[in-house]
């Protein structure tokens, strides 16, 4: 009994550790660098802001911004409207619907690296999928080359994003969706209201705290492309794909200079914590709770 009121505290401690080592105690570390010149191999030296001077003052870096805020324009509405699409399809109840829910959701719990290998084969200029589509089934006899041109090589990555993100903005829509009042539409349907007008004017306003979540979820995603982009890629051509967060892992494990890595990261960080909570001000005029 004497030893019993620090059992469960026991019971924590690998994941307290755990936290503290692998997390909390990096973000204090990093947060400390990007304020150094490090280059791993030699100390830390102190340089105040010479890093975030350096980085609003590059060209490479604004270029970069640019490339990240194009690919959250591009993923965030993609993935929530295919998302919202695949749940109004698969919110019926249907004889082998669950297989088609469980199909849609696949790709989610599928090995990013092995998404991208097999979007890579489907994005080849010469034997890939798409391109021979494009010429057998539209004559186009000049396809892109979708990974290795400047203008097509970031919506490519957002599409495989995207296709990999969709059944988990599905699942939660899905959730919002089954937790309407049949009776809201039933009542809609019987003063003349038409499918689209139910829709528009029923399911999301209800619909709108998950809209919200899967937003905010979305964005932050949106800011955490690697593993695509890196099999993808690496980044190019001549930096059209690099994102912020590539370019974090260029200047940290390429390039060695950890501490304006570090700025970068905490840069982003600052981003998107900023439009999280210009979000999160912003929901009272359009989030309906109850």
């Amino acid at each position: 009994m004497r030893r019993a009121p620090i059992t469960p505290y026991l019971f924590l401690a690998p994941m307290v550790v755990g936290l503290l080592v692998f997390r909390v105690i990096p973000i204090g570390v990093s947060f400390f660098a990007s304020f150094t010149h490090w280059n791993v191999i030699a100390p830390p030296q102190w340089a105040g802001l010479a890093n975030y001077r350096e980085m609003l003052g590059s060209a490479d870096f604004w270029r970069v911004l640019g490339n990240t805020s194009l690919f959250a324009a591009m993923y965030v509405p993609g993935v929530m409207i295919i998302g919202l699409a695949l749940a109004v399809l698969v919110n019926r109840k249907l004889r082998g619907i669950t297989f088609f829910r469980g199909l849609f959701f696949m790709p989610y719990i599928t090995s990013l690296v092995a998404v991208a290998l097999a979007w890579r084969w489907v994005f080849s200029t010469r034997f890939g999928l798409l391109n021979n589509a494009l010429i057998e089934v539209f004559g186009i006899t000049n396809p892109p080359a979708w990974l290795s041109d400047p203008i097509w090589a970031l919506p490519s990555v957002a599409i495989v994003y995207i296709w990999q993100s969709a059944g988990f903005v599905m699942l939660l829509f899905l959730a919002g969706l089954q937790s309407i009042d049949r009776t809201l539409h039933d009542a809609a349907r019987l003063d003349g209201a038409t499918a689209w007008q139910s829709f528009r004017y029923v399911t999301l306003p209800l619909l709108s705290p998950v809209v919200f979540f899967v937003m905010i979820i979305s964005l932050i995603t949106s800011s955490q492309t690697f593993e695509v982009t890196y099999a993808l890629t690496r980044g190019g051509p001549n930096g059209a794909s690099t994102t912020l967060a590539y370019s974090v892992f260029q200047n940290a494990f390429v390039f060695y200079r950890m501490g304006y890595a570090s700025a970068l990261a905490y840069t982003l960080f600052a981003l998107v914590g900023t439009l999280t909570l210009l979000n999160f001000t912003l929901r009272r005029r359009w989030v309906h709770y109850g």
